[in-house]
């Protein structure tokens, strides 16, 4: 059993934890991750509407009585959001963990603390992460450059950003950004974190709601499947190389900007793709992890077996160095 200071904080059993995902991070996925001993995370804005969010998290409620998550993604948008009513309903529903990202969580945090509501808030960079301490946020899960989604602008690897976060917060650290299997957990222990946030690893798995196509493409996709777009707009996200993304890359190497580009990197083609198994037609959110998956396990699957083989890698490096 490895506890750390992660685990016993969110009360969970097993340092693994999944992160918040557009359209993707929902009740089945999210309540498989928690019975398995882990934390699951369910993303509010997949949700048009706070009362839809609502009914998910009841429907969560019924699925499991382990710990679980919600995040929310601060993010400027043509369309107001009201986090206020997202949050109403989090607390509302008595969730104890809330998982933000994006913009700067400062503006909540009083209400999440009233509500005794942990504050897990994600960062990409050294600078980030002790501001996000100094506001009061309970755990950093820090993104390395091979994370899926949006890794900032500095390109900093997990292998650099993890011990660097970890030699300057008090609070501990959650590695995220290039994690999926015992050896990722291992070595993200060693470095100073204590725990690992998996998302791509996490969407090929059977209780993912994303069509299989797209899991077996990612199955056999290699480290190098991967296309890193909207550079240009200072936006940066990692994509699965598919045709729109080096569409997305060629147009901006032309000079596209925002305005030409918004149509084809629409939030919602991705949720039709993800429904419908077209690879091609959307950019869909990947890590360089891909590379590491072999297999469709289910979530228990996953975490038990990756838990086993951490114990087992462990022992043998510790049986190797007696011997030495």
């Amino acid at each position: 059993m490895f506890e750390t200071r992660v685990t016993k904080g969110l009360g969970i059993e097993h340092p693994i934890i999944q992160g918040g995902m557009m359209w993707i991070s929902t009740s089945e996925l999210a309540c498989a991750v928690s019975n398995a001993g882990g934390l699951g995370i369910i993303t509010a804005l997949s949700y048009d509407d706070p009362e839809d969010l609502d009914d998910e998290l009841k429907k969560a409620k019924s699925m499991t009585d382990k710990p679980f998550g919600v995040n929310i993604t601060l993010l400027p948008t043509l369309k107001p959001i009201n986090y206020d009513a997202y949050i109403d309903v989090i607390i509302k529903n008595n969730i104890k963990i809330v998982e933000t990202a994006g913009r700067n969580p400062e503006k909540y945090i009083k209400r999440f603390k009233e509500a005794d509501i942990k504050v897990i808030h994600k960062c990409v960079s050294v600078k980030h992460a002790k501001k996000a301490e100094e506001l009061g946020c309970d755990f950093i899960s820090i993104d390395g450059f091979e994370c899926a989604g949006h890794p900032g602008e500095d390109d900093i690897t997990s292998l650099i950003l993890i011990p660097l976060v970890s030699d300057v917060l008090r609070i501990p650290i959650i590695a995220s950004g290039g994690f999926g299997d015992a050896r990722g957990l291992v070595a993200a222990l060693a470095l100073g974190a204590e725990a690992i946030n998996m998302g791509t690893r996490f969407m090929v798995t059977r209780e993912a709601p994303l069509h299989e196509n797209i899991k077996q493409k990612m199955v056999d996709a290699t480290e190098r499947d991967t296309l890193l777009v909207l550079r240009s707009l200072k936006n940066t996200a990692r994509s699965f190389k598919n045709a729109l993304a080096e569409k997305v890359v060629g147009m901006e190497k032309d000079g596209a900007g925002l305005f030409e580009l918004a149509p084809l990197i629409s939030g919602l083609k991705g949720k039709e793709s993800l429904q419908t198994g077209d690879v091609d037609n959307a950019l869909l959110a990947s890590g360089q992890i891909m590379g590491l998956i072999k297999d469709i396990p289910t979530v228990e699957e996953l975490i038990h077996g990756i838990i086993a083989d951490a114990h087992s890698l462990i022992n043998q490096k510790l049986i190797s160095y007696c011997r030495a």
